[in-house]
């Protein structure tokens, strides 16, 4: 199904004779302001945001700039339901009295889908192997299942984060959320000085997607 394209580029700007040859300053980023990049960098090609778009247009473009488009819909989906009745995700998400950053929260949201796959099996064996060398599996075998299925855990939060971030990526590169890191004195662009990521759904996605904008 042929899509107009929703994300154009912006025009660029030429330069006075006075300005010609120097580099541009690199402004920081304030909140909204779209990065891309595995964990943050300014986007290689800036966007438009979408002023309408339907569900289809999305998954097309999802298509388009992601390997996995499918989880990384799942992603998108997470993210405005942790957004609720605002476009901004971050940087923590209240869970059972707790609040977790988000990345955190979208990583463990998404272990199910990761605990079916198939080397599941075998990754938990490593893991038992691993604690037995160590000499820190407990003889009692329900306390044993308790470690390794902490120990699994930690494993698939650790991967889960570099995968939520690689789709955020592609979602940011096309054009449906902006991503910056929210800090203690100053927001920036970049991951960093204890920064958390904040994720912003466009309206008319989050609107695509069902959720109220």
């Amino acid at each position: 199904m042929f899509q107009p394209d929703l994300f154009a580029s912006e025009p660029a700007t030429s330069l006075p004779p006075s300005q010609a040859g120097r580099r541009p300053r690199r402004a920081l980023a304030g909140k909204g302001a779209p990065v891309a990049g595995p964990d943050g960098g300014a986007d290689a090609a800036r966007v438009q945001p979408p002023h309408d778009i339907d569900l289809p247009a999305v998954l097309e473009k999802l298509a388009e700039v992601s390997t996995r488009p499918r989880y990384t819909f799942m992603v998108l989906n997470l993210i405005a339901r942790a957004a609720g009745t605002s476009d901004s995700a971050g940087p923590y998400v209240r869970e059972g009295g707790q609040a977790i950053p988000v990345r955190d929260w979208l990583s463990d949201a998404l272990i199910p889908m990761a605990q079916r796959d198939a080397r599941r099996r075998a990754v938990v064996e490593e893991v038992r192997a691993q604690l037995a060398r160590k000499g820190t599996l407990p003889a009692d075998p329900a306390q044993a299942e308790q470690t390794i299925a902490t120990e699994l855990r930690d494993r698939l939060r650790h991967s889960g984060r570099t995968n939520v971030s690689r789709a955020v990526s592609d979602l940011v590169r096309a054009g449906l959320i902006r991503r910056h890191y929210q800090g203690y004195c100053v927001d920036h662009e970049n991951r960093g000085a204890q920064r958390e990521a904040v994720y912003t759904i466009i309206p008319a996605v989050k609107r695509a997607l069902g959720h109220v904008a």
